[in-house]
């Protein structure tokens, strides 16, 4: 210790308080000694200055050692106290201790050998406490404000499932309103449809070529509109979780070609090629046929919606044992890199120019994302502007269920 200690001794002996000066002269201390006679007074002092350690006489005109600690403590004042007592009591010194007293001294053994090591110590565990003190006082502010964040948080989380009930609930009310208008569409359009059908058959007379057009026009849009809500119903139903598959064995080489030949024409009007290479080992496959051909229709007209030259591919292989790969390659307008995240989510597509462009609604790979996945299938895509996508659906060549 090389800095001045400022220390308050409390005696009402003027021979003990010249007696401790004495004995802190011939320490290697620095220190500036401050005299009280009485508890009361040295309370003043207490009041308007600092120290670093008090020597306390056991016994003052106006109260006790162990009751003056006792006090300074309930106050909040720790500063180190070493008690000098007449004669040594062990009963004594027990009590002092207990009341909180750092140390205390026989005045017959008082020394500046004894004094040296006693404050040296007392200080010494003092700031050590005030170490181990302000850290807890740290803790206790740090744990209160993580308390305090903590509490903020769940408030945070409760208004989150909050929200998240209401939307979900939300979308509960949407996709049972649009199943519910789905529903109501399909009866008008399927009358539709089948008139005019009828009349494009021309079984109730002669229709000129202005009154086939027109027919021929009806009936286009009327499929068209068709498609569009039974894509709704299709995405309201599994949104609402109420779709379910019903697999069974297959022939997947029928159902391609089978696909293959149904969009054929629609490839050829647009001047398209479609292709088809099987390699299949086990053509046999336990699936849900309509929603696996409704997976393959959608790849197929989106690849020839998109494609203004060139050839439209679709390509079976086995992969292992129990696994099968799907893949539709068109040489089309291809997907720009940022828009790749979005084409599977419902009413998205990679461009909003592409709707004005090429019409539809967005919903067809989000339904095929979804019917993938219950087929417990995964469906990935690598496209490059102006050279056109490949989309790969990988499924069990055996579905579970």
């Amino acid at each position: 210790m090389h800095e001045t200690l400022s220390v308050l001794v409390i005696d009402d002996d003027v021979t003990d308080r010249m007696a401790i000066r004495r004995s802190f002269a011939k320490t290697p201390l620095q220190a500036k000694i401050t005299e009280a006679e009485t508890a009361q007074n040295a309370k003043g002092v207490l009041a308007d200055d600092s120290f670093d350690c008090i020597f306390l006489d056991f016994r003052l005109p106006d109260t006790d050692g162990i009751s003056f600690i006792k006090q300074l403590r309930l106050e909040g004042n720790f500063l180190p106290i070493i008690v000098l007592t007449g004669q040594g009591d062990e009963q004594i010194a027990v009590e002092l201790m207990k009341a909180g007293a750092s140390d205390y001294l026989a005045k017959s053994h008082l020394s500046p050998e004894n004094l040296h090591s006693l404050i040296r110590h007392a200080i010494n565990a003092y700031r050590a406490e005030q170490r181990v003190r302000a850290a807890q006082e740290q803790l206790r502010q740090t744990n209160m404000l993580l308390r305090q964040q903590n509490q903020e948080l769940e408030a945070q989380r409760q208004q989150i499932e909050r929200q998240n009930l209401r939307l979900l609930q939300a979308n509960q009310h949407k996709a049972e309103f649009l199943a519910t208008v789905s529903h109501e569409l399909r009866t008008p359009l399927n009358s539709i449809l089948g008139f005019s059908q009828i009349l494009k058959s021309q079984t109730k007379g002669s229709l000129n070529d202005y009154q086939t057009k027109m027919v021929d026009c009806i009936h286009t849009n009327g499929e068209s509109l068709l498609y569009l809500v039974n894509d709704i119903l299709d995405m309201s139903t599994i949104e609402s979780e109420r779709l379910q598959l019903t697999p069974h064995f297959f022939d997947l080489t029928t159902l391609v070609q089978e696909v293959a030949s149904e969009m054929l024409w629609v490839a050829e009007k647009k001047g398209l090629k479609v292709s088809q290479m099987i390699a299949l080992e086990n053509c046999e496959v336990y699936n849900d046929r309509q929603r696996l051909k409704q997976v393959l229709v959608n790849l197929l007209s989106n690849a020839i919606k998109f494609t203004q030259t060139g050839t439209v591919t679709i390509s079976v292989k086995t992969l292992a044992t129990n696994s099968l790969e799907i893949a539709v390659q068109d040489t089309g307008i291809g997907i720009e890199p940022e828009q790749l995240s979005t084409i599977f989510q419902p009413f998205r597509q990679a461009d909003q120019s592409i709707v004005r462009h090429h019409g539809g609604t967005g919903l067809g790979l989000a339904i095929t994302h979804s019917l993938v996945s219950m087929m417990q299938g995964f469906i990935t895509v690598d496209s490059q502007p102006n050279q056109g996508s490949t989309f790969r659906v990988q499924i069990p060549h055996t579905i579970a269920g």
